[in-house]
């Protein structure tokens, strides 16, 4: 088998062999101290360590030496790359030294609205300043735009407390009167207070219909010996006169018996009374055949007499029914508010004669026409009516609940 030779060639006659390996001594191989084409103006130290880290990338090791020529070039090459980054080169424009680097927090731009604001804001300033230095006198016009808040306003009056009192006992139509009366306080706007007052006793009956009603109500009892009262209805009313000034129970006091027949209306003039307050009464004769109408005569609010129809009463000092009034309940205990000249409680009185029960109470609160209210203005309407519907003497099951099965009177065919 022919083997080839190469031999040196002549173009590198300098080049020498030895045991394999090869030595550069060609001046043309070495790296030049200098370069015409570099322009940039190194430091001669920086130059040295290219020149030195060219000699090392070009010189030829041994197996032995292979590490030691790499760790040399990785120390050399991250050493002049930190130089490289410590020193940039080339030309820096001057628009780029000019920015500073900040590191303030900048406000988020501020809408369209508020940069118009602000501009504005500018203007006039501008302008006052121009004013001021050249002593223009100009109309005092903003150019400002500003917020304006619009303040809402609640005028936010309190209803006065009404605080209705109603003497009820059994009887046939008890159920049915307490029942009619709940259903008109219950579309009375609140607060309304019912206080509704029995004798001797409170029964659950009368309990139970007050519960259904949905109105805020006091369920008392007056524990006058039966047998030496007169008048029911004026122990049973001076018991809830006790109870309010008691508690000092503050609002318009009506007393409303559950045989009347009342208009929602009338509630709703009860709570312009400032003091005493009046109307006139539409009342059904006890022949059952004709009405009587028993009241003031207003001009406006103010009482400039009485009308009656009644003979009997006209000696009575004030002609109304008894409801036909209502009143403050802060007379009844705080009497210098309203300078009563007696600071005896004032209470309806028993031994008077019949239909005189209104005007003696009337007299304890007021002193004459000057201190009461006609209501409604002019008092031309009539708001309830006194219906004598009594019926004694009936009878009717107890509780209207039967205990036993009615006879059957005609049976089914």
């Amino acid at each position: 088998m022919a083997s080839f030779r190469r031999t040196l060639s002549p173009a590198y006659p300098d080049r020498q062999y030895l045991n394999g390996s090869f030595s550069v001594s060609s001046p043309s191989h070495k790296l030049p101290s200098s370069n015409a084409k570099y322009s940039s103006p190194l430091p001669e130290l920086v130059a040295a360590f290219l020149r030195l880290a060219g000699g090392v990338f070009t010189r030829r090791h041994g197996r032995k030496g292979q590490w030691r020529r790499v760790v040399v070039r990785c120390v050399l090459c991250f050493f002049v790359g930190f130089l490289l980054g410590m020193f940039p080169f080339g030309h820096v424009s001057e628009d780029v030294r000019s920015h500073e680097i900040s590191f303030e927090m900048k406000p988020p731009p501020l809408p369209r609205a508020a940069n118009n604001a602000q501009q504005l804001l500018l203007e006039d300033r501008v302008l006052r300043n121009r004013v001021e230095r050249e002593g223009l006198v100009i109309d005092p016009v903003s150019l400002s735009a500003e917020w304006e808040r619009r303040s809402e306003r609640f005028d936010f009056t309190p209803r006065k407390p009404l605080i209705v009192v109603t003497p009820t006992y059994d009887r046939a139509f008890q159920a049915y009167f307490l029942n009619r009366l709940g259903q008109v306080l219950r579309l009375v706007p609140p607060p309304v207070v019912w206080i509704v007052v029995e004798m001797k006793a409170a029964s659950m009956e009368t309990a139970e219909v007050l519960r259904k009603t949905g109105v805020m109500y006091r369920h008392l009892v007056c524990n006058r010996n039966s047998t030496d009262v007169k008048d029911r209805g004026v122990h049973q009313r001076n018991t809830a006169l006790e109870h309010i000034e008691r508690h000092r129970l503050d609002g318009i006091v009506y007393f409303a018996d559950d045989d009347n027949v009342y208009s929602l209306e009338l509630f709703d003039a009860l709570r312009d009374i400032s003091r005493f307050g009046t109307w006139p009464v539409a009342m059904l004769a006890p022949s059952k055949n004709k009405a009587i109408l028993e009241g003031p005569v207003c001009n406006a609010s103010q009482v400039i007499g009485w009308h009656t129809n009644e003979k009997s009463k006209r000696l009575r000092r004030f002609h109304v029914d008894m409801s036909g009034f209502a009143f403050n309940s802060t007379i009844l205990w705080d009497p210098k508010r309203w300078r009563r000249p007696s600071s005896n409680p004032v209470r309806q009185l028993d031994t008077v004669k019949e239909g005189f029960q209104e005007t003696t109470f009337i007299e304890q609160l007021v002193e004459d026409e000057s201190q009461m209210e006609g209501s409604p203005p002019g008092c031309s309407k009539i708001l309830n009516w006194h219906l004598h519907l009594a019926a004694n003497n009936i009878v009717y099951p107890k509780g209207w609940v039967l205990q036993k099965n009615l006879d059957a009177v005609i049976p089914v065919k």
